[in-house]
């Protein structure tokens, strides 16, 4: 029995709750054992069930139904060899959610975890972050069991030629779009782009993140973090505040972190902490530019753990990753804003605890749902501003779609220019979800905000375009 039935046992359900429910219920029938799934559904249906009251053609239409289940869903095996002559065998999928409003379009993740429940949880997430872009690209999701840690540059590109080997029957610049995620970078994307040109016999936009020498845009690599930064300061403006003096916590070391930091840096905050699989440090004089830098060659291209920083910066603190812990000691250090930019479920109920009660009032998400469902109801429920990270991360697919429209017209653009689309395309994210949660009786509620304003342009257009 879960959480939610036995809750239910004992305190009356409102027609929300039953709804809610109800429609779970038939969900997790349909889709047994993908908890990422379902905790990723339950979240939006729980903010639209006042939107389905207001709109009862969306309900006749069973709009909810048909969009939470793909569209199409290819799983496939993806056999290669080690430099040691070794056959190795792992499972490829690629989630085409949505092609409602746009090509399918979303990342690829090579890490150990990947499976089918938190393909679909991303793939569904997507859809929406997508939507809230203003930019016309659908929700999709991929990636493989493949773990690109430890092997060698042949190993790599042997593994990305064969996935994509099976993966380009798929793709392409009108159908489906890819990008990178966690363990998919600028070696991989150049892998997979070259193989799926070879096959395909032809030089398009199919894949995004790639070279800018080789049809990439400026401001790719930045883009998440960035824009996650500049999230959080239109959300600071509706009080009068900017990131100026603000202590931030940020978690991960990888790109999103990376250059969350440098925004914030540049905006006049002060980030203090970084975190891998090591565990965190905490620099309390801040992650200078220069002390920055030294982290990317770390993880970049030496790709060694976050705990040396301590031996280059001994001002800083580092306290180990401990499993038997209930809580991550990161989220505990006073501060004035949180930036989870590593993995989902990231920051638990004992977490959002430590951060109301040290200070922090604003938590914006640079990984996909970072935070856990009871931990999100107490930031709610305190007035913290929360960004949710299908809002607030949506940067990184924005500019992967600006990467498409210059890849259609031949064209590149400079750094500046595709800086103030990110910067107008954030804020226009920010605006439609401030609107959409007050139009809809939850004003300052980001969340409920940004799952309503994604779902209705997605709803709209699955109306007018008939029963597919």
């Amino acid at each position: 029995m879960n959480s939610t039935t036995t809750s239910t046992t004992t305190a009356p359900r409102t027609k929300v709750s039953t709804f809610v429910d109800d429609f779970m219920a038939q969900v997790e029938e349909r889709n047994p054992h993908e908890l990422e799934f379902h905790q990723a559904v339950r979240e939006v249906v729980s903010s639209l069930v006042v939107v389905l009251q207001k709109h009862p053609e969306y309900k006749k239409a069973r709009i909810l139904d048909r969009m939470i289940e793909p569209e199409r869903v290819i799983q496939f095996r993806v056999p290669w060899m080690s430099d040691n002559g070794e056959v190795n065998v792992n499972r490829g999928i690629r989630v085409e959610f949505s092609s409602a409003i746009g090509p399918y379009k979303g990342g690829l993740r090579f890490h150990p975890s990947v499976n089918l429940s938190i393909l679909k949880f991303l793939g569904f997430e997507q859809v929406f972050k997508n939507s809230l872009t203003t930019l016309p690209i659908g929700g999709g999701k991929g990636g493989s069991n493949f773990d690109p840690k430890g092997k060698s540059d042949n190993e790599v590109m042997r593994f990305c030629q064969s996935f994509m080997s099976e993966l380009y029957r798929h793709i392409g610049p009108n159908t489906d779009v890819p990008a990178g995620d966690i363990g998919v970078g600028g070696r991989e994307i150049g892998y997979l782009f070259g193989q799926y040109k070879r096959l395909s016999n032809e030089f398009t936009g199919a894949i995004t993140g790639k070279g800018f020498n080789w049809g990439g845009s400026r401001i790719r690599p930045e883009a998440t973090g960035y824009g996650v930064v500049y999230f959080a300061a239109a959300m600071l403006e509706t009080r009068g505040e900017s990131l100026e003096g603000k202590a931030c916590l940020v978690s991960g070391a990888g790109n999103v972190a990376q250059y969350a930091v440098e925004k914030i840096t540049e905006l006049g905050g002060k980030a203090i902490t970084l975190s891998d699989t090591s565990g965190c440090i905490h620099d309390p004089d801040g992650i200078s530019p220069e002390k920055l830098k030294w982290v990317m060659n770390l993880k970049n291209k030496r790709r060694g753990r976050i705990e040396e920083y301590v031996e280059q910066f001994p001002t800083a603190e580092f306290t180990g990753a401990d499993p038997t812990l209930q809580t991550n000691p990161l989220w505990a250090i006073n501060a004035d804003c949180a930036f989870p930019c590593a993995t989902q479920n990231e920051i638990n109920e004992k977490d959002a605890e430590h951060l109301l009660a040290n200070g922090v009032y604003l938590v914006t998400e640079g990984a996909n749902m970072p935070t856990t469902p009871e931990a999100v109801d107490l930031l709610l429920d305190a007035r913290t501003l929360y960004g949710p990270g299908k809002a607030a991360n949506a940067g990184g697919v924005a500019v992967s779609a600006l990467e498409m429209a210059q890849n259609s017209m031949r064209l590149t653009w400079s750094r500046e220019e595709v800086d103030q689309r990110l910067q107008e395309i954030m804020r226009s994210i920010h605006t439609a979800c401030a609107e959409a949660a007050e139009t809809y009786g939850t004003p300052g509620n980001y969340m409920n905000g940004a799952n309503i304003a994604g779902f209705c342009k997605v709803a709209d257009a699955m109306l007018d375009q008939g029963l597919v």
